[in-house]
């Protein structure tokens, strides 16, 4: 072998080895992440238990004695993300199929970028916007006490899952063979017809999925429901209430939070409750498109 072919050899070595590194430090990082939050969250079931942590009609963790239930909390988070769904989805579907089926290549071009532009806008903006705009207009409108409920923080959320069940839904549709659209167009289905009838089942699996991701981008949002959901950590009876989900709840107490007191610990529970969560959704997420590719695969 001569010192040229060796250096060569030698260098792809330390290229692999250099991007294995690289594609493994995700795995170390996120196993990081889940030692903390085991190791934080599990010590405030040394003062309640699970069932009562998770259960618990209320939130008063500085009192005497404490309060841990984070009941009021799962449910505003609930509340907040089945209004975002129901902003999100029809919205996002709808502008996938405009996109892909109905707009020219003129509209698509600047359509496009215009919902990509939405997906990079920070979201202490869309607080700001809630909080300014749309909260005062609903409370007017609505006459109802505060316009930092609920139904604000469902219409804001919904519409920043926007650009991802979109874009992805978008890619699905991509994805669809033509050959599907003009078998539907030979039997004399128009086109409202072969996209309900035809496009939009073909699709189905990743429209799923780009729903699923889009509900993990809901739950998982901090600033925007911090801003406009209300803040009230009260078992919610309607979208006009305020709330307080989970998240803003761990970046609205844990500045004030005592290090390593059961106030500390109880917020890092339900960050380590809020991660399942997410994971759980995340994963169901992939387990939908990988169906999805293989059904492609096999049909192609």
């Amino acid at each position: 072998m001569s010192v040229v072919t060796m250096r060569k050899a030698r260098r792809e070595q330390i290229s692999r080895s250099i991007f294995t590194g690289l594609a493994f430090s995700s795995l170390l990082f996120l196993l990081g992440i889940i030692v903390i939050l085991f190791k934080e969250g599990l010590p405030v079931f040394q003062q309640v238990s699970f069932f009562r942590f998770v259960t618990g009609a209320f939130w008063y963790p500085i009192q005497e004695p404490p309060e841990f239930g984070i009941l009021p909390l799962l449910l505003g988070t609930a509340w907040v993300t089945f209004g975002a769904m129901l902003v999100c989805i029809p919205i996002g579907i709808g502008t996938a199929l405009y996109l892909h089926e109905i707009a020219g290549p003129r509209q698509r071009a600047l359509l496009k970028p215009l919902i990509e532009i939405l997906a990079g806008i920070p979201s202490i903006v869309y607080g700001f916007f809630g909080m300014v705009i749309v909260a005062p207009f609903l409370q007017q409108l609505l006459n109802i006490p505060t316009g930092l409920c609920a139904l604000t923080a469902s219409l804001i959320l919904g519409i920043m899952a926007v650009p991802t069940v979109g874009s992805l839904a978008e890619d699905a549709l991509r994805f669809v063979p033509r050959s599907y659209r003009e078998a539907s167009y030979a039997l004399g289905a128009d086109r409202w017809q072969t996209m309900v009838r035809v496009v939009l089942p073909a699709a189905g699996s990743g429209i799923s999925t780009a729903i699923i991701l889009g509900m993990s981008r809901i739950v998982g949002e901090t600033m925007t429901v911090l801003m406009v959901a209300g803040g009230a950590a009260v078992i919610p009876k309607g979208f006009l209430q305020p709330v307080r989900p989970m998240t803003s709840t761990i970046a609205a107490e844990m500045g004030e939070a005592v290090m390593n007191s059961p106030h500390y610990y109880a917020l890092f529970a339900i960050g380590l409750l809020l991660f399942l969560i997410t994971l759980i959704i995340n994963l169901v997420a992939e387990m939908i498109g990988r169906r999805y590719r293989l059904h492609l695969g096999a049909g192609r």
